[in-house]
């Protein structure tokens, strides 16, 4: 056998060829080719820094003046609008994947304990499914199964319940003409400033602790399934550990991929099968 010499590796080929990534081929493709946009190499290292200044000024000036600054229907408004302008539409439908992905994950726990809580129903098909409180929504329901679990014993059901694992068509308005295409982490940045105005100090303080408890829910579908493969992914975030001076945009990518990790392990576990496309060029 010929010795395989290979003297000018690409990054982006290995990522999409590493074994250990559980998402499918097609879902990788797409991230990677989100993280290649000119915008995530020039704007993404300035705007998150903008971010971060900006959002820090509003947080201490709401401390003294706390009232709301802006109505919640107006921060989705303003949300909606700006993804459709300024979004690119890969972007745009990783976002929208995000909220269904988590609540097929909320819905799991649910199904498959004791928890007196109703299963949640926010999964969102459009781009306008995004308004209508459900960036809230979606924090909210993180707090409502993690109360309703108080109490509730977290071992393996006799036979585990993988409805609602499918992901129905995402409409990301793909027709419609951006002025720019924002890669997902730049436009996070962005869409934080009127986040931090439009909540007060403890609803944005709630937000950003929700994704501290990533690591609870590994543990629990750790738990449900038995399978250890969703510890692996755990940052040893501890949800008594409370600090809201983080970088939330950067929470809310790590959050994003922990999540379609622990989903794509637990559509594994349903019989699921992940088709791999055909090798690719990374240029």
């Amino acid at each position: 056998m010929a010795e395989f010499v290979r003297s000018d590796p690409s990054m982006w080929e290995a990522v999409y060829a590493d074994p250990s990534v559980p998402l499918d081929r097609a879902l990788v493709r797409r991230i990677i080719d989100d993280q290649r946009r000119p915008s995530r190499r020039w704007l993404y290292p300035i705007a998150r820094i903008v971010s971060r200044v900006l959002v820090g000024a509003v947080s201490v000036v709401k401390r003294v003046l706390p009232f709301r600054w802006m109505p919640l229907r107006t921060m989705d408004a303003l949300c909606v609008w700006f993804l459709r302008r300024y979004v690119s539409p890969d972007a745009v439908e990783l976002l929208i994947r995000h909220f269904v992905v988590e609540t097929n994950l909320v819905n799991f726990i649910i199904r498959n304990t004791d928890a007196d809580i109703p299963p949640v129903t926010l999964r969102p098909e459009t781009l306008a499914g995004l308004g209508d409180s459900a960036v809230v929504e979606h924090d909210v329901n993180v707090y409502d199964v993690l109360i309703a679990l108080d109490g509730v014993p977290l071992v393996r059901p006799d036979t585990l319940d993988v409805a609602q694992l499918d992901i129905p068509p995402l409409d990301a308005e793909r027709w419609r003409r951006r002025r720019v295409r924002l890669d997902i982490q730049t436009a996070l940045c962005l869409m934080n400033i009127p986040f931090s105005m439009a909540l007060t100090v403890e609803e944005y303080r709630r937000a950003v602790h929700s994704m501290r408890f990533d690591d609870s829910f590994l543990e629990i579908l750790s738990l449900l399934t038995g399978d250890d493969t969703f510890r692996h992914w755990k940052l040893a975030g501890m949800s008594l550990w409370m600090d809201s001076n983080v970088d939330v945009p950067r929470m809310v990518y790590r959050h994003a991929l922990v999540c379609e990790y622990a989903h794509a392990q637990l559509v594994k576990l349903a019989g699921g099968r992940y088709p791999r496309d055909t090798p690719e060029d990374f240029d």
